[in-house]
């Protein structure tokens, strides 16, 4: 068994606190409790929003992203964040106090008044660091990957490069 120090991570317990981040984050943005943001991320954290049908959208700080993402959801009756799949790498260029991560996530939505169901489906790219609170959100690179209306129209995006 390894044994870890200050500068050894310990993959486990380090891998764990990074899912709860993440957990953290799918469970505010579905309760659209979005000032729960600023005790998930660092506060000069850039998130970068890549929709493709546009320019990627830049944000400084998770409540700058939080004022976003709640006017978008202004018109959905219904949404969930889902998460489908993710992996954390530990130690990110041999430092024990940072990581990076990809996660897979589905957002299950409604719009308001029209009853009309559109999923989407997105990766996240994420580097994280350990502060004395935990683990944070260091820096968010978002993709879309596919929307599917439920009239059967779909529009599909490549799998963005790491």
């Amino acid at each position: 068994m390894r044994e870890t120090s200050s500068e050894t991570p310990n993959d486990t317990s380090d891998y764990v606190a990074i899912r709860r981040l993440q957990d953290a984050y799918a469970d505010a943005i579905s309760r659209r409790a979005f000032e729960e943001l600023p005790n998930l991320f660092l506060p000069d954290a850039t998130i970068v929003v890549d929709m493709r049908s546009a320019e990627p959208l830049r944000f400084d700080g998770p409540v700058v992203l939080g004022e976003f993402i709640s006017g978008a959801m202004e018109r959905f009756e219904f949404f969930l964040f889902v998460i489908l799949n993710a992996v954390v790498e530990v130690g990110a260029d041999g430092d024990p106090d940072a990581a990076t991560g990809r996660m897979v996530m589905s957002e299950l939505r409604t719009d308001r008044g029209h009853g009309r169901r559109i999923d989407s489906y997105g990766v996240y790219q994420d580097r994280y660091r350990r502060t004395p609170e935990g683990w944070r959100f260091a820096d968010r690179r978002y993709h879309s990957l596919a929307r599917l209306g439920e009239d059967g129209t779909s529009e599909v995006f490549p799998f963005p490069s790491p």
